[in-house]
């Protein structure tokens, strides 16, 4: 019986109508959802608040916090797991059903009394619960490419985002509830840790079962069998897809150099609780909540390199500015200017997640987008994967040296220190992780991408509408609209002034004299918009000089 549900309910479709797809899509909502859940109460800072508890060394952290980065390389030999079976949702169902059986092993590994069978056990807990799930993540990457319109990624993917983050808030504020209850006590420890992980299996078990509702296309005929050499290589010979994999492959590495021992850092170096690093997890989230849905709107009209180009220096400047942390003394004041930079984060964190997923799922080819998204992990796992063992092993280094950069004003009364900065331990991974990713900036602006415009334009345009929404805060609605990212007024009004060019150009399509509708829509547009006016003009030029008929 169990066999002919599965033939029956995970077998693809040759068509999928309007109404099945959108009954998928609310499915992949509450997947979504539930998913997110489980990352909250299971992964990330928790997965290394838990290390931290039973006594992990620095750089066994770091072989735990680069455990779901490498097995991400497990999505290489799932190319030919998916080209063979050709069945994506049970592929991405069974697996996603086996790592999650890895939850309640976690479960046990705070009652291990021996310290070092209970690293053993958390980090084959962990191999087993991120190697299966990056399998499942090759075919459902490819399965979502050929499921979703092209023309609806960023709405759909923000959207998506946005009810995961919201639900993986209120998720991560609970454990943060609960762990700061337990305190320092470790049978408090214990019972919290456990009951975390039981609540996550049973989030699982839901997730699960949404995304065996969601329905799949055919992947069409196979023509001889796959090779997985020629299938890995093929992306490679994609001169525009090797920029975007330099790109990626830098920017994990940067990224990934310093922000897994954030968590360490706040709690062995500045002494916080486990329960306030996740509160600022959860302002992240909130920040990212806030402006997702503003990101994937600017992504479908800017392009996601567009985006990028605005987001990834936002986010470098937050990891940079974590050196500073130490030099904050007060009892409130480190406190918020932590809270400062992960509000920040979280914002910037929205644009680089949803612009860098999208570029990948955009440039990759239909019905090979399987190979080109292994590839792309392939790569991504190998950096991302490499840089927390790198900073684990060096740390021993770091913490013996010390740079101290300080400016000075002598006069004839003594000498004073006007600045002074010292940077030790972790820090130097903070400024590390920032210098390298001027580098990855540097890879993506090669990258091409049909429609970018440059950072400058779409900078320009975001800072117009929130001068407008600033000037017309008169209240607290009013500060609120000023705080919210402008993107979907600011994309409504460029729409509508597009609307009016082409108007006005149809309207004098046969007419001699494109000097008059040069005029008019010269006025229109700098009344509306004086920065860009004259792109946009010379743009309506060239278009009425290329009429036929025109000398």
């Amino acid at each position: 019986m169990p066999s002919a549900v599965l033939r029956t309910i995970l077998v693809p479709r040759a068509t999928i109508s309007p109404e099945a797809r959108e009954r998928g899509l609310r499915f992949l909502l509450i997947d979504a959802a539930f998913a997110t859940a489980i990352g909250a109460l299971n992964s990330g800072v928790v997965l290394l608040a838990l290390a931290l508890h039973i006594g992990a060394s620095e750089i066994e952290i770091g072989v735990i916090a680069a455990i779901p980065l490498l097995t991400q390389m497990l999505q290489a030999p799932a190319v030919t797991l998916v080209e063979r079976v050709r069945r994506r949702r049970l592929i991405s169902v069974a697996c996603v059903f086996g790592a999650r059986l890895a939850l309640p092993v976690y479960a046990a590994v705070p009652l291990i009394p021996d310290r070092n069978i209970a690293v053993d056990v958390l980090v084959a807990a962990a191999l087993l619960h991120y190697g299966l799930n990056a399998v499942g993540a090759c075919s459902w990457n490819s399965w979502m490419r050929d499921l979703l319109p092209e023309e609806q990624l960023g709405a759909f993917f923000a959207r998506r985002n946005l009810y995961g983050t919201v639900v993986g808030a209120v998720a991560t504020l609970l454990a943060a509830f609960a762990l700061q209850r337990a305190g320092r006590s470790d049978p408090g420890g214990d019972r919290v840790y456990v009951a975390l992980y039981l609540i996550g299996f049973l989030c699982g078990l839901a997730s699960t079962a949404a995304l065996a509702q969601v329905p799949e296309p055919w992947m069409g005929r196979r023509r001889g069998r796959p090779s997985l050499r020629r299938l890995l290589l093929r992306p490679l010979r994609d001169r525009n897809f090797r920029s975007v994999l330099r790109y990626l492959a830098s920017w994990q590495f940067a990224v990934n150099l310093a922000t897994p021992f954030f968590t360490v850092y706040f709690v062995r170096e500045l002494g916080f609780s486990v329960g306030f690093v996740l509160t600022l997890t959860v302002a992240s989230q909130l920040a990212n909540a806030a402006v997702v849905r503003g990101w994937g709107s600017l992504s479908d009209r800017f392009t996601n390199k567009s985006v990028l180009t605005v987001a990834s220096p936002l986010y470098l400047l937050c990891i940079a500015g974590m050196i500073f942390a130490d030099d904050f003394t007060g009892e409130l004041s480190r406190p918020a200017y932590l809270l400062a930079l992960h509000l920040v984060m979280g914002a910037a964190q929205a644009g680089v997640g949803l612009a860098a997923g999208n570029i990948v799922i955009k440039l990759s080819p239909a019905g090979a987008a399987t190979s080109f998204m292994a590839t792309n992990a392939l790569v991504g796992a190998l950096a991302s994967g490499a840089a927390p063992i790198v900073g684990g092993w060096l740390t021993e280094f770091f913490a013996a040296r010390k740079l101290h950069l300080s400016m000075e004003w002598t006069s004839p009364s003594g000498t004073a220190e006007l600045f002074g900065v010292g940077i030790v331990h972790w820090e130097f991974f903070f400024l590390l992780s920032a210098v390298l990713g001027l580098y990855a900036l540097h890879r993506l602006s090669v990258v091409t991408e049909l429609g970018s415009v440059e950072r400058r334009e779409v900078i320009q345009h975001i800072v117009q509408s929130a001068r407008y929404n600033l000037r017309n805060a008169s209240s607290v609605a009013g500060v609120r609209q000023a705080l919210a990212f402008p993107a979907d007024a600011l994309i409504k009004s460029r729409e509508g002034t597009r609307f009016l060019v082409e108007a006005l150009f149809e309207r004098h399509r046969d007419t001699r004299a494109p000097e008059v509708a040069q005029e008019a829509v010269g006025t229109m547009l700098d009344a509306a918009f004086e920065p860009p006016a004259d792109d946009m003009f010379d743009a309506l030029v060239r278009k009425l000089d290329a009429q036929p008929g025109r000398d």
